[in-house]
């Protein structure tokens, strides 16, 4: 299987709303004005390595995952190049886009734009990164701001950019009202959607989330089973569940067939991340069975 949405760091140094984010042990950060529990409290040290990552991968049986950023965690470029250069079997790393010019996309696959947190939202205003991943064959990754706020503009990109592969993240926030418009992006060709954070967003509801499983055949009905791929949002997604529970809530559902889960967890992801081939990870049974 493939996990198209983690983050991973070494120290986290970003901010949220003008205001810092940062460790403060124990997994819990300050994040912004609060305290929240950004990661699971047994990584006292604020460290989110690749190591863990591949510890909690090679467990759950998870071949390659897909690095991407995020604002609150502040830009990873150096690290997450170490990371690629160290299991290119394995990862998948994207820079981090922060409208201060282009990011330096050595030694990268893609390049994140946290559509949502933009000071400026139109999508068309930021051409030339979009040029630039097309240039380079690269893979935008865009978690976009809610409801069709931007689908217009990522539509004009999209089409603009035809060869270019444009993941969007969140499932299109899915639990926000006019979700499916960022969903309807993915009919067209390059567009596909990837839902990372989506225990996060039906958490109020949990494991096994059977409404996120309905979403998920929703998404289906619009634009294809062929275009959905899986993703965990790991590590923040684990202070309510282990890293297995964040796909295996899919594979023990009856509502949808093997086929449309191969496509799922594992299918899509390959050839639109572009993965090889993946060591053999057997199943190991765990203290509590």
């Amino acid at each position: 299987m493939i996990d198209a949405h983690v983050h991973l760091w070494l120290s986290q140094r970003g901010e949220v709303n003008g205001l810092p984010v940062y460790n403060l042990g124990e997994g819990r950060s300050q994040f912004g004005s609060e305290v929240r529990q950004m990661m699971p409290p047994y990584m006292t040290d604020g460290v989110n390595s690749a190591e863990r990552l591949l510890a909690n991968m090679n467990f759950s049986q998870i071949g390659g995952a897909v690095v991407t950023q995020e604002y609150i965690d502040g830009p990873q470029d150096e690290y997450l190049r170490d990371v690629r250069r160290a299991w290119p079997d394995r990862f998948r790393v994207c820079a981090l886009y922060m409208e201060k010019g282009l990011p330096c996309t050595s030694g990268m696959d893609g390049i994140k734009l946290c559509g949502g947190r933009m000071k400026d939202q139109d999508l068309t205003h930021h051409e030339d990164v979009f040029r630039l991943a097309d240039d380079q064959d690269m893979f935008i990754a865009i978690d976009m701001a809610d409801g069709d706020a931007q689908t217009g503009s990522l539509r004009e990109m999209a089409q603009q950019f035809p060869k270019l592969r444009i993941a969007i993240g969140h499932f299109g926030m899915v639990t926000v009202p006019g979700w499916e418009e960022q969903i309807r992006l993915a009919r067209l060709p390059n567009v596909y959607v990837e839902s990372g954070g989506i225990t996060w967003l039906y958490n109020s509801e949990y494991y096994p989330y059977p409404s996120a499983v309905r979403a998920i055949l929703a998404a289906r009905d619009i634009c294809g089973m062929d275009k959905l791929m899986w993703g965990s949002d790991y590590p923040r997604t684990m202070t309510a569940i282990t890293y297995r529970m964040s796909w295996d809530f899919v594979a023990k559902s009856p509502l949808m067939t093997d086929e449309e889960k191969h496509l799922f967890l594992h299918e899509n992801a390959h050839g639109f991340y572009r993965f090889g081939a993946f060591p053999e990870l057997p199943f190991i049974h765990h203290m509590a069975e």
